[in-house]
């Protein structure tokens, strides 16, 4: 059974109740509170202070703090009015039992109230993130639109201003045709005969000629260059590798014959105008956005390296570094075989990934990546001094857990 308090204190105005109720040396972490606008209970095993308030009270803008071993309510009346009592009088068992049943109740009704209103808050924070991504999407389809209104206006002016060039240059020829034609026909029968003349004179001053030599072919054989690297120093197996492999992406990378597709203009089922696209709002700064339209051109053609690489630049801006390193994998795994051609893009993949890594406290797979792309590009003195400093780092670190 367990000890009823009986040394609280209580005080009143007209608004207000106060109560004390000592806890007897217990700590703040032993006490447990239970209060409704009826009905106050204080629980400390073993002790315990419970009390049916004598009129109802604003819980809601009640208090309750612990001070000095006391545990101290402010009550605010619902009703200014002057109490004869703190508790109720003359109650029997069964009002009590009813009371604190039904303090119970009331404290669970204004639980799932509070949980409903809750919820109800978070489903319209959701309604509205999702009117605010449309409407946002809408703007952006709208820009879109009016950028492509744009270009066919521009691009149907720049088609008429040059059929009206054709045309004139048309006419000009035709004029200088016309022009040549009334000259011819003003040479007279006499110059004719005369070239008639000369040209017979000509052909017998030359007949006593030798015959001329018969003609030759002689074939040249060039040695087929793509990439500007000497011959003596090149690595031609894995050029051409490279070359046929960038090859079959462009000429068979596309999957833009999908139903889900099927909205998308020409431009919009292009991979290479989706990266561009993303490049500009990386350099605006919007990199969700960027993310979207690379991750749109990935599922049109999921082996352009280049895409890859530059969301992981998108991710490591958002610091979601787990998939930049992903990312940043992937373009790596498609930059095969090495070559001159793809040096610069497997530097800033190495680069993107080994930052990722840094971020993450990962130093030691950080300057793995940076030294790999510091052999690709030995003189990049940037390079050199992030290198060091990762180095600094871990050196650092084994130091002081030496210590």
């Amino acid at each position: 059974m367990p000890v009823i308090v009986q040394d609280y204190k209580w005080e009143q105005t007209d608004s207000a109740v106060f109560v004390s109720v000592p806890l007897k040396g217990m700590s703040a972490s032993q006490v447990d509170v239970f209060s409704t606008d009826e009905y106050l209970k204080v629980r400390f095993p073993p002790f315990l202070f419970e009390a049916f308030l004598f009129a109802p009270v604003e819980d809601d803008k009640s208090t309750a703090t612990i001070k000095k071993g006391e545990m101290l309510f402010t009550l605010q009346k619902r009703s200014k009015e002057m109490w004869s009592h703190l508790t109720v009088k003359h109650a029997d068992k069964e009002t009590l039992k009813d009371l604190r049943l039904r303090a119970i109740q009331a404290a669970q009704e204004k639980a799932v109230a509070r949980s409903k209103a809750k919820a109800e808050k978070v489903q319209e924070e959701k309604k509205y993130t999702l009117d605010t991504m449309m409407k946002l999407e809408d703007e952006e389809r709208a820009t879109i639109q009016k950028m492509k209104a744009g270009e066919r206006n521009r691009a149907a002016a720049e088609l008429e201003a040059w059929k009206m060039q054709q045309s004139a240059r048309e006419e000009e020829e035709a004029g200088r045709r016309r022009k040549q034609a009334k000259e011819s026909e003003r040479m007279t029968e006499e110059q004719r005969s005369r070239n008639h003349f000369q040209e017979i004179s000509l052909k017998q001053q030359h007949s006593d000629l030798p015959a001329p030599r018969s003609s030759g072919a002689i074939k040249i054989h060039f040695t087929p260059r793509v990439f500007p690297t000497a011959l003596r120093e090149s690595r031609v197996p894995e050029e051409e590798e490279w070359l046929k492999k960038q090859a079959e992406i462009r000429r068979g990378g596309v999957c833009a014959d999908l139903h889900e597709f099927e909205d998308l203009s020409e431009e919009e089922r292009n991979p290479d105008w989706l990266k561009e696209k993303g490049d500009k709002l990386f350099v605006a700064g919007n990199y969700q956005a960027a993310i979207n339209v690379y991750d749109l051109a990935l599922r049109l053609n999921g082996k352009i390296p280049a895409l890859y690489s530059n969301r992981a630049a998108c991710h490591l801006k958002m610091r979601n570094l787990h998939k930049a390193i992903e990312d940043s994998s992937k373009a790596l795994e498609l930059l095969t075989p090495p070559v001159a051609d793809n040096a610069g893009a497997r530097m800033k993949a190495h680069v993107r990934r080994g930052t990722a890594f840094c971020e993450l406290e990962l130093y030691v797979e950080g300057l793995q990546d940076y030294q790999a792309a510091l052999k690709i590009d030995p003189g990049n003195s940037a390079l050199q001094a992030d290198t060091q400093k990762i180095r600094a780092t871990i050196q650092g670190g084994s130091e002081t857990s030496k210590t």
